[in-house]
């Protein structure tokens, strides 16, 4: 139970120290970069663009997610990144535009499968969220610490279809209060010819990383998140 409590607390801290930088992530350049973030991983990033698919990555509500689309272009490339508007046209605009401050571009989630698969074939990077409840339609189950969790099969559509290489990244902060930008080596995605079983192996996989980082740093991934909220009883509902 101690234990409990204290990653419900670093919840909590992790998720007010983000709200409080947001408001001076558009005041990080190339100059400045090195006092806000360092870069861990990179050859795992040159592996899967080198192969000329574009590159899918894995993101997640983890340490501070917004700095991730501010740092990403200055140390790696611009992106396009798959997202849900807010609720909130004001907090929308306002996220977007610290989102694309350096040459990011937003693209809404509906019917985007095929202007991502045209990106993906002039080596676009696209950022996809892995680590949200979707409802019984639009997902599949796999197994989240221990529990079914009902995942997005979208990033696996994509990867399946285009042969994009996916990279897992993470900003992860550190006790010193710097970041560590963290890109995983490249998932090897299951191709066995049997498209269901690969959809819901490849998934499985995609969402294996996340658990594993959020092990390593329990209280900074989003855990207010209803990620179990859809259950198997619900298949088949109208």
């Amino acid at each position: 139970m101690e234990e409990l409590i204290r990653i419900a607390k670093g919840v909590y801290r992790n998720l007010a120290i983000t709200a409080a930088e947001f408001f001076d992530l558009p005041s990080i350049t190339k100059e400045n970069l090195h006092e806000w973030v360092e870069l861990e991983g990179l050859e795992h990033f040159e592996a899967g663009i080198a192969q000329g698919k574009g590159l899918l990555t894995i993101i997640a509500h983890f340490g501070n997610w917004e700095l991730m689309p501010v740092t990403g272009p200055l140390f790696l490339k611009s992106s396009y990144i798959v997202y849900r508007p807010l609720d909130s046209p004001v907090l929308d605009n306002i996220v977007e535009h610290v989102r694309t401050i350096n040459g990011n571009v937003m693209v809404p989630k509906g019917g985007s499968g095929k202007r991502i698969m045209t990106l993906l074939k002039e080596n676009q990077c696209i950022g996809i969220l892995s680590d949200q409840n979707v409802s019984a339609r639009e997902g599949v189950f796999v197994d989240f610490f221990g529990r079914p969790a009902c995942t997005g099969a979208g990033l696996a559509v994509l990867a399946l279809r285009s042969g994009a290489p996916v990279l897992p990244m993470f900003m992860a902060r550190q006790k010193s209060g710097k970041y560590k930008f963290i890109l995983k080596p490249l998932v090897e995605i299951s191709r066995t010819g049997d498209y269901e079983a690969d959809l819901l192996e490849n998934t499985q996989r995609f969402t294996k990383v996340v658990e594993d980082i959020v092990r390593e740093y329990p209280d900074q991934w989003f855990w207010i998140h209803q990620r179990w909220k859809t259950k198997k009883c619900q298949v088949g509902m109208g």
